[in-house]
């Protein structure tokens, strides 16, 4: 098995960050000049406030830079280490989109019960993925 097939993972994370900043953008640029917000807001972010949903997303952006940090170097220590089997690949698949079903939850209905359900799916595959490299470094 090729080692690259374990980065395009993070490509796929890369996007998904792309596309939630670029959300985040929109919003913040439409609330500034529709003057829902104040963009003196922005400098330190007091005051006024944002639209609730403009929050949602805001958070949701600092939320892509939590756990999936952990999944990203899961992903560099099984590509040095050239631990990349189908296991290890399948499970970095499916924690990007469980990354994105997360997303879809929190960015349309935000039902809660849902997303912690996402999150906690998501939360599994990297521990699956952190105990088959913990294992692996563990055999030598």
């Amino acid at each position: 098995m090729s080692p690259t097939l374990i980065l395009y993972p993070l490509f796929a994370m890369m996007l998904l960050v792309s596309i939630v900043v670029t959300l985040l953008w929109s919003l913040r640029n439409h609330a500034i000049r529709s003057r829902k917000v104040s963009i003196r807001y922005y400098r330190d972010y007091s005051g006024d406030g944002e639209p609730e949903y403009n929050r949602v997303v805001s958070r949701h952006y600092s939320n892509l830079f939590e756990m999936p940090v952990l999944f990203y170097v899961a992903v560099m220590i099984a590509y040095v280490t050239q631990h990349v089997t189908a296991w290890m690949v399948g499970y970095a698949w499916a924690y990007v989109l469980s990354r994105y079903m997360h997303s879809y939850v929190h960015l349309t209905s935000n039902n809660v019960v849902q997303r912690f359900l996402v999150f906690l799916f998501s939360a599994l595959i990297l521990l699956a993925m952190w105990t088959d490299l913990l294992v692996m470094l563990l055999k030598g």
